[in-house]
């Protein structure tokens, strides 16, 4: 019963301060809690081998103010984009430590990244390897390159499968090593491998067996190919909850598992040759965000009843864009009042696929009733409909041991674009840009 009373307190005074924060930036609003990240990055590099470099995934949550955070923390960024590049360098990312990687990097992207100093890339084929060549050749520098594999994982379902089937991600191991020659292209220089096998793994003992695997490829690969391997990226796949309460998983026995594994296969990685990395994004910003969002009306139609919200698929979507609704449950600030009644929650866009959940039990709601989706901090707002509708985004506060450390707004601006080949002093942009206004006490 202490203990209850206990969590009851702690919930009521993060009730009180999500009320001030909604009082001064209104409603909708996200809360991201820096103290988590630290506490998620700190878990993290201690469930790893000694030493590991680990790189945040930006696609996660490209919030300058988070990958600040974790730039501190001493993580380095993993981009996919230009978008993502110029969020880590607004948040102090030092461009020679990046790792550019996805599967539709165009020579445009590689030119202004290689310009501003990237130097590692992460290459899915033959031809994504030419076009960072043709960048490093222009700008008369050699990219490092780690090159990714879609090879067959370990057995077992510990999570999203990302390789092993045919895949736009990565290469095949016949076609790599059916042409080593190719490998030799001006303005690179083959530098790793790259896995990813896995995403969203509670499982550890599939987790750490997908891992395992990925070494001795590795070292198999290094064999075959004659690499010279100054970079194992070993990926990801760690799990966190998403819109439901819930707590990160721990992976106790991932250290050890994995140390005994590369001591055996990639005996050089304890003296850097090769660096060993990670590579995460939910599980270290998942659980610091919350969003907050009020009921603007209640209604009963054919036997259901609706809640709408202020928020909807365009500011928690989720894999909304794909026709997916992933289960959410959120909870009434100060607890709510009266017996749980079953609601479905929309949204305010004109659409009815704009639903944060069917047939939920949630107490005393009313208009005027703020509810709170925990867990939101990786694939939030940025994995969103943004644009649909223009809705303002809502705002972005972070806050430091109740602190508020920056507010901001994302928002989308539309450019004149000059065609090809003229000079103009109009910018030129060949996508919807996103942009921040409001204050920041700390970069």
């Amino acid at each position: 019963m202490a203990a209850d009373a206990a969590e009851e307190h702690v919930e009521r005074r993060a009730d009180e301060h999500f009320e001030r924060l909604l009082a001064t930036y209104g409603s909708p609003l996200y809360v991201h809690d820096l103290g988590r990240v630290r506490q998620a990055y700190g878990d993290l590099a201690a469930a790893l081998p000694e030493g590991a470099r680990i790189y945040y995934s930006l696609k996660a949550n490209p919030h300058p103010g988070l990958v600040a955070e974790l730039v501190r923390a001493g993580a380095r960024a993993e981009i996919t984009s230009r978008g993502e590049l110029t969020a880590a360098l607004e948040a102090g990312c030092v461009a020679g430590e990046l790792l550019y990687s996805g599967p539709g990097k165009t020579p445009g992207e590689l030119d202004e990244a290689v310009a501003q100093g990237v130097r590692a890339f992460s290459v899915e084929s033959f031809g994504d390897l030419e076009r960072i060549g043709a960048a490093g050749v222009a700008h008369r520098v050699t990219a490092d390159c780690v090159l990714r594999i879609n090879a067959a994982g370990a057995p077992g379902d510990a999570g999203l499968r990302m390789t092993g089937s045919a895949s736009q991600f990565g290469f095949d191991l016949d076609v790599l090593l059916s042409a080593p020659a190719r490998l030799r292209v001006p303005g690179t220089r083959v530098a790793g491998l790259h896995f990813f096998p896995l995403t969203n793994a509670r499982d550890e003992a599939g987790l750490v067996a997908e891992i395992v695997q990925s070494i001795r490829t590795a070292a198999e690969l290094r064999d075959e190919l004659g690499l010279d391997l100054r970079l194992v990226d070993l990926g990801g796949g760690f799990a966190a909850p998403y819109a439901v309460p819930g707590e990160r998983p721990r992976y106790p026995g991932l250290r050890a598992a994995v140390t005994e594994a590369l001591d055996a296969s990639l005996p050089g990685w304890r003296t850097g040759a090769p660096v060993v990395a990670f590579e995460s994004g939910r599980h270290l910003v998942g659980d610091s965000g919350t969003l907050l969002t009020t009921v603007t009306d209640v209604k009963d139609s054919k036997g259901t009843r609706f809640a709408v919200l202020d928020a909807g698929v365009n500011h928690l979507g989720g894999l909304s864009g794909l026709g997916r609704l992933l289960p959410m449950k959120a909870r009434p600030l100060g607890g709510g009042e009266g017996e749980p009644q079953r609601v479905t929650l929309a949204g305010p866009l004109c659409t009815p696929a704009d639903l944060l959940g069917r047939a939920v039990e949630i107490p005393g709601l009313r208009p005027g009733t703020v509810l709170a989706f925990p867990n939101v901090g990786a694939y939030g707002l940025t994995a969103s409909l943004l644009g649909f509708l223009g809705h303002r985004a809502p705002a972005e506060v972070l806050v430091d041991g109740g602190e508020v450390v920056s507010a901001t707004r994302l928002a989308l601006h539309r450019h004149q674009v000059p065609a090809a080949g003229e000079h103009s002093a109009v910018t030129a942009v060949t996508e919807a840009t996103a942009g921040t206004t409001g204050t920041a006490a700390r970069s």
